[in-house]
């Protein structure tokens, strides 16, 4: 019989009946009715082509033929429950795995992550470096950021303040920097940097302005590194995204409110 075929219900209704040698017990043990519990051997001995039970004067007995599999009914059921728990165990670790740009990385992430991670320490965290191609299932990633207009085709959660602004030196050069995916392009660039963090980097030696986005330069704002000189329209921001099934984990919902609280 193809694994695709298998009557795993009746099977299931098999061995609670088979344990206590009642359709009621069983049905109260299953939460349904005891109708429901004959209904299920039934089927389960048409598609058997045997008969599992009999009623005699002492109660319902097994058949030889329904004796014959229980032990190794029961023993394939102990390793479906194996293999429900090696499956949740990715619940209960405490490594996370992220992908982000690296500019994003050096200027945001690595910070709050280390914040988060004095919260607990057996807190682990794996950062893969992400060029905004993203694949969940190969990468085995628990959360990504990305620069985009939106969640996409996953959940997600927008990141600090939007928008795009220039930076540069109160008297520096107003020659723009460029880097890749700037809203203003490379034309009349002084200099190309790979990303932009970079680029406020350049900025902050004197080589011109850089128009990033502004999550990315509040540190170095802040700070006093480069001055934010004008907001620049995009409709881009840093996003926090995943597939649902990892957005639902305890884990995953844990850092996520870690890095927007």
């Amino acid at each position: 019989m193809k694994r695709t075929h298998l009557p795993l219900n009746g099977l299931r209704v098999l061995d609670a009946a088979a344990r206590h040698l009642s359709f009621t017990r069983a049905a109260d043990e299953l939460a349904v009715t005891p109708a429901a519990v004959g209904q299920q051997i039934r089927a389960l001995e048409d598609t058997l082509g045997v008969v599992l039970f009999r009623r005699t004067a002492r109660g319902l007995e097994l058949t030889p033929e329904g004796e014959a599999g229980l032990d190794a009914l029961r023993a394939g059921f102990l390793q479906f429950e194996e293999s429900v728990r090696a499956m949740q165990a990715g619940q209960s670790s405490k490594t996370l795995t992220i992908a982000a740009p690296r500019d994003i990385s050096a200027k945001w992430l690595a910070a709050r992550l280390a914040a988060y991670g004095r919260t607990d320490p057996d807190l682990r965290f794996v950062l893969l470096a992400s060029d905004g191609g993203l694949d969940f299932t190969e990468a085995n990633l628990d959360l990504a950021l990305c620069l985009a207009e939106g969640p996409g085709e996953h959940e997600g959660v927008a990141l600090g303040e939007a928008g795009f602004v220039s930076v540069g030196l109160a008297d520096g050069a107003d020659t723009p920097i460029a880097w890749a995916g700037c809203p203003a392009g490379e034309k009349g660039a002084g200099v190309s940097v790979a990303d932009a963090g970079l680029a406020i980097d350049a900025a902050a030696a004197g080589f011109g302005r850089a128009c990033v986005p502004h999550l990315l330069a509040a540190a170095d704002i802040a700070a006093g590194r480069v001055t934010a000189i004008a907001p620049v329209e995009d409709g881009r921001r840093y996003w926090a995204v995943a597939p649902v099934p990892q957005w639902r984990q305890k884990k995953v919902k844990a850092l996520v409110a870690a890095l927007t609280g």
